[in-house]
């Protein structure tokens, strides 16, 4: 009977010794996990901090990006053709660096905060002056029907209570815009293409456009379109870019 239970307690030992072990070496694991994650961590901290330097020329590439944005602003202003739409959609192109403060608020007053952000605007001698100033920066045109009703039907999101909603529910557009006679989705793409009396309450009603990187069509440069870069007016060519990122 001593003996059975001395193996008992043997085993037993065993058991607990080979799981203390066990749990060591997995502490031991998780240490050295921890070790490895906080030098990386610093690794990256040391590279990416920036030299006396760096920060000048970041200064000087966003002063003369405010200087530039003057000199477009001071150019003979391009006249609103009467025979074009008045509808346009503007495209963000670039992302934020090397950007004047000054010209990043124009951007957010046109709520392009993200690249690839897309929004409708009714061409205007001021929603020119706008483009002018972040021309490097976006691209513009005149949408055609189709590619108006697939965004909407698409990409389109409401703004409700500073959330962003999706368009799948004509009760909840009625509920929103009703007082506009607004009353379904087929409503929005019809007040939209044709500048309607409530176009801007409908345009506010719409959250910005989310569009997708196309795999050609950007090359990524600031140059104006007409000098075959990516940015400004691009008139009707601006629904070849749009099917590329819709």
């Amino acid at each position: 009977m001593g003996d059975e239970m001395a193996d008992k307690m043997k085993y037993v030992n065993e058991v607990i010794l080979k799981r203390r072990k066990s749990n060591e070496e997995l502490a031991l694991r998780r240490k050295e996990q921890l070790e490895q994650r906080k030098f990386r961590s610093q690794k990256n901290k040391q590279e990416f901090i920036k030299k006396p330097e760096d920060f000048v020329k970041e200064f000087r590439y966003r002063e003369m990006d405010l200087v530039h944005m003057k000199h477009r602003l001071k150019r003979k202003r391009p006249e609103l053709e009467a025979t074009n739409s008045q509808l346009l959609l503007v495209i963000r192109i670039q992302g934020k660096n090397d950007m004047h403060p000054t010209v990043r608020k124009t951007l957010y007053s046109l709520r392009l905060r993200k690249i690839f952000n897309a929004v409708f605007v009714k061409a205007s001698d001021a929603i020119i002056e706008k483009l002018l100033r972040v021309q490097p920066y976006v691209s513009y045109g005149y949408p055609n029907l189709k590619n108006v009703r697939e965004l909407i039907y698409k990409k389109g999101f409401a703004k409700i209570d500073k959330k962003k909603v999706p368009l799948t529910d004509n009760n909840l557009i009625e509920q929103e815009m009703g007082k506009h006679d607004i009353i379904c989705i087929e409503d929005i793409v019809h007040e939209i293409a044709t500048i309607g009396p409530h176009f801007k309450e409908v345009t506010s009603f719409l959250w910005p456009f989310v569009l997708n990187k196309p795999e050609v069509g950007l090359k990524g440069s600031k140059m104006a379109y007409k000098d075959g870069g990516d940015a400004g007016d691009r008139e009707d060519k601006i629904n070849e870019l749009i099917s590329k990122m819709n």
